[in-house]
């Protein structure tokens, strides 16, 4: 199974609060415990490694409101394979990777650093904005950023859990009327520090098509399309 899809999983569980994933033949199951998000099934391969025989027989085996599927494939691949009663989330989202270090080593054509590693994002954490505050807490594995605007109100936030030496990007979200002034950058430039400090070298994150110019322009790199469904019950 794919190292980055398992990354992803162990790091967004500590994020989250899930209870630890369960190991599938064909991935992982992570029990949530929300009302809409009962639990998610996670298949382990990416793009062409994923099969249509797989994705049935899982999607076939969900029988209850409120169980999630996660497919890192194109949603216009995977959703003939879903039954009825299956919504598929009309945003794709990108499984992305990047380097956490401060490495400087040249990158191939294809992106990737000369060792074959994947490139670096920047960590040194920016200036905060005149009139914003930004503060940072750890808790239970997970720190947090958050950018309160001059009035007091939020701005922008965002959280990273480590795990050794990978550590997940989750929730980085901008108010819209504070968006296009670089405070996305500076959350995730402070996490990414955060992160580093604690020994993490290598950053995994499920972005939305919104934030992935965002984390393209950090340094991050597409590894796959993720396809997000969830099982809303029979007719």
């Amino acid at each position: 199974m794919d190292k980055i899809v398992r990354a992803w999983v162990d790091g967004w569980v500590v994020s989250r609060g899930a209870a630890p994933p369960v190991v599938e033949p064909w991935g992982y199951t992570v029990d949530v415990g929300q009302a809409e998000h009962v639990s998610r099934h996670v298949l382990g391969m990416t793009n062409e490694a994923v099969e249509e025989a797989t994705v049935r027989k899982i999607a076939d085996g969900v029988t209850g409101a409120g169980v999630w599927l996660k497919v890192f494939a194109e949603p216009s691949t995977v959703r003939p394979w879903l039954g009825e009663g299956w919504w598929i989330d009309p945003e794709p989202g990108y499984l992305m990777s990047a380097r956490l270090t401060g490495a400087t080593e040249r990158a191939t054509p294809d992106g990737r650093a000369s060792d074959g590693h994947i490139p670096h994002a920047s960590v040194p954490e920016g200036h905060v904005p005149d009139g914003y505050r930004l503060r940072t807490w750890s808790r239970g594995g997970v720190t947090r950023v958050l950018l309160a605007a001059p009035d007091g109100s939020w701005a922008a936030r965002g959280q990273i859990a480590p795990t050794g030496a990978t550590a997940v990007v989750d929730q980085i979200e901008t108010a819209p009327r504070h968006r296009r002034r670089g405070l996305g950058r500076l959350v995730m430039r402070t996490l990414t520090h955060a992160a580093v400090t604690q020994g993490a070298v290598t950053g995994v994150l499920a972005g939305t098509p919104d934030g992935r110019a965002l984390y393209e322009s950090l340094g991050w790199r597409v590894e796959a399309t993720l396809t997000s469904a969830k099982f809303t019950g029979g007719a």
